[in-house]
């Protein structure tokens, strides 16, 4: 793991580095959605839970295998956090989840394991749920995205057509919108926002 690889796994630093862009890269989320009526959620790689405000009215649980992570949500949040590898969570079918968040975990991962987890969370999803996926895209010309994203922990981000064939294999595309996350006017870092529902 690299210096900076080990500094951001301190959940109080890695919380420092999200925050004046975490509610940039969650946007498209709130733009297609209505997040009051989500009963049941799933906040996958949930961090020290960046997110779980935005879920405050839901039934939510948030699982890492960060046990620093964890220790920090549950003390901020004081909601369901869980430490656990999500290829070994399961949920009986009247737990299942109408909505599962995957923000920013699945550039970590090579592709073998990628369609494994995001077979597996097929599986935890209700009849009309959905998972929603924020993503790190590998932009294919040079730039300032394309070094951060080179420089990111996660060595898998994909080029924006990569993530679509892995999503559009694994789920029925409802939303696939890629977008920019910004600071100072700049482009930062581009993204991905995928929504999708189980395949008959």
């Amino acid at each position: 793991m690299s210096l900076s690889g080990a500094v951001l796994e301190h959940s109080q630093v890695y919380r420092l580095w999200q925050a004046p862009f975490a509610e940039q890269k969650f946007s498209p989320v709130r733009a297609h959605n209505d997040l009051s009526s989500t009963q049941r959620v799933l906040d996958v790689a949930c961090g020290p839970g960046t997110n779980t405000h935005h879920f405050a009215h839901s039934d939510y649980i948030g699982i890492d295998f960060n046990e620093r992570y964890i220790r920090d949500a549950r003390e901020r949040h004081r909601r369901e956090f869980v430490v656990a590898d999500v290829r070994n969570y399961t949920a009986a079918p009247e737990d299942r989840f109408d909505f599962v968040l995957v923000n920013s975990f699945l550039h970590h991962l090579d592709t073998k394991d990628v369609s494994s987890i995001l077979s597996h969370l097929g599986s935890l999803l209700t009849e009309n749920g959905h998972v929603h996926i924020l993503e790190l895209v590998m932009p294919e010309d040079p730039s300032v995205s394309r070094l951060l994203a080179r420089w990111d922990r996660g060595k898998f981000a994909r080029p924006l057509e990569e993530w679509r064939t892995i999503f559009h294999q694994l789920f029925e595309p409802v939303v696939f919108e890629p977008y920019r996350v910004t600071g100072a006017g700049v482009a930062l870092w581009n993204m991905v926002y995928f929504k999708g529902r189980s395949k008959a």
